[in-house]
């Protein structure tokens, strides 16, 4: 039997976009884990059942990745629709309290929400990102999104993503990226594998200012009365040491954690994520 249920929910511009259902316990705050720019519902298939034990937890994946429709028009692919999105999955599936875990994106995603349907959040956790990213690391990302790439075997897709991500994960074996490439990708029907998002993602972050666009200072303080948890990756090109302590300082209701020896995005798979996150979902109640 399978460990979580596929569910679909309707976009406000007619999209049928997609989520992982993981039945646990009703009478406390789901949990909604939000992935990041080119990442899916994979991206959480060790943490998410592990908290099920505990309470329910909704794995999204934003249009464009996985198993969401892909968006006729490409500058749908920024911010403000994704939230648009996320408000839609939130009312069609009648969650009043949430705690929500965003990973890079979902990170934004999840100050946004802070910000507009403040009430809704019974906790957070951002991972790896705050509301000023590096410019190294927005030209790292750009060097990649968007590329069309494909594999001949999984080994192959390993590698590749080993090549390109060394120096965020170092102490990776082979082990390990073909875990991470089996996140990332997707076999197709013609037998190659390929990265499971939208090409198109891409259009809107590549114009100017299409990274960010907006001060998100305002939106992480909306955070300031809940419970939330920052995690950074010690190598980290995105959220630099000076901004997770001034995010530190601004919230006075959270606790951090820095990972060593990953960069960005730290997996949430490793041993001290899981314990912090179990510590905060434990603080929620």
């Amino acid at each position: 039997m399978a460990e979580y249920a596929d569910g679909y929910w309707w976009s406000k511009d007619g999209l049928r976009l997609h989520y992982r259902d993981y039945p646990g316990p009703s009478d406390r705050p789901a949990v909604l884990c939000i992935p990041g720019l080119i990442r899916n519902a994979r991206d959480f298939e060790r943490l998410a059942p592990h908290l099920a034990k505990d309470r329910r937890v909704i794995v999204l994946e934003l249009r464009g990745r996985g198993e969401s429709a892909y968006a006729k028009d490409p500058m749908t692919y920024v911010p403000l629709t994704y939230l648009q999105d996320i408000e839609a999955l939130l009312i069609d599936q009648q969650l009043e309290k949430i705690i929500a875990i965003g990973t890079s994106l979902g990170g934004l995603l999840t100050m946004l929400l802070a910000a507009t349907d403040h009430g809704r959040l019974a906790g957070a956790v951002l991972n790896d990102i705050g509301p000023a990213i590096e410019a190294d690391g927005i030209a790292r990302i750009r060097t990649y999104v968007g590329k069309a790439q494909n594999w001949p075997t999984w080994l192959h897709a390993a590698r590749a993503l080993a090549e390109t991500n060394a120096a965020a994960f170092p102490d990776y074996r082979l082990d390990d990226w073909l875990v991470m490439a089996k996140r990332r990708a997707r076999l197709t029907p013609g037998g190659r594998i390929v990265p499971d998002y939208d090409m198109k993602i891409a259009e809107p972050f590549r114009l100017p200012g299409g990274e960010s666009g907006v001060d998100l200072w305002p939106a992480l303080d909306a955070l300031k009365d809940v419970p939330t948890l920052l995690i950074r990756g010690e190598r980290s090109d995105v959220l630099s040491c000076a901004t997770f302590e001034k995010m530190q300082r601004r919230l006075a209701k959270a606790t951090a954690i820095t990972l060593p020896r990953i960069g960005h995005a730290p997996t949430l798979d490793e041993p001290d994520s899981v314990a912090a996150i179990d510590q905060l979902i434990a603080r929620v109640g």
